[in-house]
């Protein structure tokens, strides 16, 4: 360091490591250098500048300096505090940029392997497993920047005339800044040389980067297609990050950008001109071509009878023909029945031949997943839309949400038991009783007893021809065939998806908190825990079925005979009703369910108190309650009758006020009702806090409060009982401490 240099007039450029600042009048050239041995800053003259230049060889010469000239500390101090800001507030920013890096580059590549399985185009591999997460460096601290911020603040005005008095604070602080200065920059240095390596992979000289797999996806998919404008928002972020970064070769890059820039453009105007000639894109053209003659395919792939196939082609075929496919004359309710029945049978042979192929045509996937069997029946834009999500389908079990076609493979493989039948036998119930019957040998019963595809013809004739007729929901004039008639809503805002059965049931938990959870016994800390009981969490299996539909189906309460197992809930793939009023609704139903199959025969005792108990007696004494204002009587005698005098449809009905209306602060209920699902449906402690302070709810919560008081006594005494033998606590037993005071994190 050998100078220092105040500008008197014009501006100069400052650079640091993947950026500029500007210096101005009063500024001080290499201030922030002051504690290193040579400038590390680049410094650029932007116009004709007037610059005094003041030698100094050393911190003593700096001190001799600002002694002999101190109208000069305002001018190195205010530039110092500003210079240093400008490169805090930037590492703050580059330190949350680079954090997202490496995960952006990740989406990226995923967003593109993904479209390319959905359009069956084997993907460019990309190797950027060698880059890392960004690991942070030796930033300078946030709190820097409001320390800097408040000192330019102090020394610009009068509050810093008297610090300016003292030549050790002087120099203290300068000292201060250059160091911190330094820091900022070599984490702004680590930070751009971060940027630059992720950068390579989305432009690089070769020209094997990320920009072009996704610009010649792009150019193959075309711009008609469904997916080009998300493809083509992603493109746009890349360019606006990285198209003018310093991280890489700008210029290169220009060329490449505004190549595709023309490209697409001149491919949306080719489109656009296409589509209002034809009516459609290339591609869809292309989509079309590949499902003709559909059911031939779906036929051949199943390999059943040649006359079966010739009876179910002429149906199909004398179906198309009909103008009114819902029409309820003999002749027509006779086609449907017999579609139904060779529909049946076509699955169950489709599906055995999916798990021997190791391909599956994409008419024969969307027969499937969505009981598409024509083209003609679908309609031209159905089809599109159901080849591209079936193109893109993914296996959602781990997530508990199953396509049909995705739940008979998890019994196949074993994951699942199938559903119990109309007598409410299972598998294994259903066997013996066939056993004693005479109906099977004692070689047949332990063949079946292990047979995966017996367990799934199980399911398909048992589960499958009801569940898919209700949740289609017109059950006179079903028939499982996909066609455009059936069709009342657009098909992409119809779609079930994971993430609305998540925030759907997610919804319903942040109000009825405990709804999915079961009572059992800790086997696993037995030794410390003794019959203690606890709560376990099983939410629902939601089964999506093959058809258009209106629906929700409350299945089965538990698997099998298990208690602590999973519901089993269902919806069409397309359903056209809202998804979480439908879901409340199947929720209300499981709770009913389940405290009959838990209470068993004696699930209407009010002796033995229970939901379905004391809301029976409810119901059933209503005109005798004096607790009731006759208002409230008549009120549910008008409620019954639209119930049909089902008391669990009533109740349903009025766990749906509770969750739609009740929890969000709108009451609609009696006070007997309200009491009773408070009570069995209680909210979680932070919506009790909410709800005390109404009236309706005071002393109902106050009440509540002291009875959950009284079981988390026993719980912490439960726990000091167990520190008291040194035994660790387990994690159950907090669990359990969470769930009755109602904290469990949603």
């Amino acid at each position: 360091m050998t100078a220092l240099h105040i500008i008197a007039k014009g501006k100069v450029q400052a650079g640091y490591p993947g950026g500029t600042y500007q210096l101005g009048e009063g500024d001080v050239i290499g201030i922030c250098e002051i504690c290193s041995e040579v400038h590390f800053v680049d410094y650029v003259v932007l116009e004709d500048a007037n610059i005094l230049t003041y030698p100094m060889q050393n911190m003593e010469a700096l001190k001799e300096l600002l002694r002999t000239n101190p109208k000069l500390i305002r001018f190195f101090l205010v530039s110092l505090f500003r210079q240093v800001n400008i490169l805090v507030g930037q590492n703050t920013l580059n330190e949350v940029t680079c954090g997202n890096l490496y995960q952006e580059l990740s989406d990226s590549y995923d967003h593109y392997a993904s479209l390319c399985s959905r359009y069956r185009i084997p993907p460019r591999p990309l190797q950027f497993s060698e880059a890392n997460a960004y690991p942070g460096g030796e930033a300078p601290e946030i709190w820097l920047g409001e320390y800097y911020q408040g000192l330019l603040n102090a020394y610009s005005g009068e509050a810093g005339k008297l610090m300016l008095q003292h030549m050790g604070v002087t120099m203290g602080i300068l000292r201060s800044g250059s160091r911190d200065f330094q820091k900022a920059y070599a984490s702004l240095e680590e930070q751009f040389q971060y940027r630059r390596q992720i950068a390579a992979f989305y432009f690089n000289a070769s020209g094997d980067d990320m920009f072009d797999r996704l610009t010649s996806l792009y150019s193959r998919l075309g711009s008609g297609s469904q997916d080009a404008e998300p493809l083509q928002m992603l493109i746009d972020r890349i360019i606006a990050e990285f198209g003018d970064d310093p991280a890489i070769d700008r210029e290169a890059a220009s060329k490449r950008i505004d190549s595709y820039k023309q490209s697409a453009a001149a491919q949306e105007k080719a489109a656009a001109h296409t589509t209002s000639k034809m009516g459609l894109s290339a591609l869809d053209h292309t989509i079309l071509k590949e499902l003709t003659d559909s059911l031939n395919t779906i036929l051949e792939f199943a390999s059943i009878d040649p006359e079966h196939a010739a009876a179910f082609r002429q149906h199909v075929n004398t179906y198309k023909e009909l103008e009114d496919k819902n029409a309820t004359d003999d002749n027509v309710n006779r086609l449907r029945r017999q579609l139904t029945a060779e529909f049946n049978e076509l699955y169950a042979a489709v599906f055995e031949r999916s798990v021997e192929s190791s391909y599956l045509p994409i008419p024969v996937r969307m027969f499937l997943y969505f009981g598409y069997v024509d083209e003609t029946l679908a309609g031209e834009a159905n089809c599109i839309t159901l080849y591209n999500y079936a193109c893109g389908m993914e296996n959602t079990a781990e997530f508990g949400v199953y396509t049909f076609y995705d739940w008979l493979l998890a019994i196949y493989h074993g994951d699942k038991n199938p559903s119990r039948n109309e007598f409410d036998e299972d598998y294994s119930d259903y066997l013996h009783k066939q056993k004693a019957a005479g109906n099977l040998s004692e070689a047949q019963f332990l063949s079946l007893q292990d047979d995966d595809m017996a367990k799934v013809k199980f399911e398909l004739e048992n589960m499958f021809p009801q569940v898919n007729k209700i949740t289609f929901g017109r059950v006179t004039t079903f028939c499982p065939l996909f066609t455009k008639d059936n069709v009342l809503k657009d098909l992409k805002s119809s779609y079930v998806t994971v993430s609305q059965i998540s925030k759907a049931l997610e919804m319903i938990r942040k109000v009825d908190y405990s709804v999915f959870y079961r009572e059992s016994l800790d086997y696993e800390n037995m030794e410390v825990m003794g019959k203690e009981t606890i709560h376990l969490e099983f939410l629902p299996d939601v089964i999506l079925m093959p058809n258009v539909g209106v629906r929700g189906v409350m299945w089965q309460e538990i698997e099998g005979k298990k208690r602590n197992t999973p519901s089993r809930m269902v919806f069409s793939l397309f359903h056209l009703e809202d998804i979480n009023a439908t879901m409340v609704r199947l929720a209300g139903e499981f709770r009913w369910e389940m405290c009959k199959r838990i209470q068993g025969s004696r699930w209407n005792d009010v002796s033995e108190r229970s939901l379905t108990s004391e809301y029976f007696d409810y119901v059933q004494f209503y005109r005798k309650n004096r607790d009731l204002t006759n208002d409230a009587k008549e009120k549910i005698k008008t409620s019954l009758q639209r119930a049909k005098n089902s008391f669990k449809e009533m109740f349903v009905r009025d766990y749906i006020i509770w969750v739609l209306f009740e929890g969000t602060g709108s009451p609609r209920l009696n006070k007997v009702a309200r009491k009773i699902l408070l009570t069995y449906c209680p909210f979680p402690a932070e919506l009790n806090k909410v709800m005390e302070q109404n009236p309706l709810f005071t002393e109902l919560i106050a009440h509540q409060n002291i009875l959950t008081g009284q079981k988390l006594h026993r719980i912490d005494v439960l726990m000091q009982k167990i520190r008291n033998s040194g035994a660790p606590i387990p994690q159950t037993l907090e669990t359990e401490r969470a769930f009755i005071s109602g904290t469990l994190k949603i």
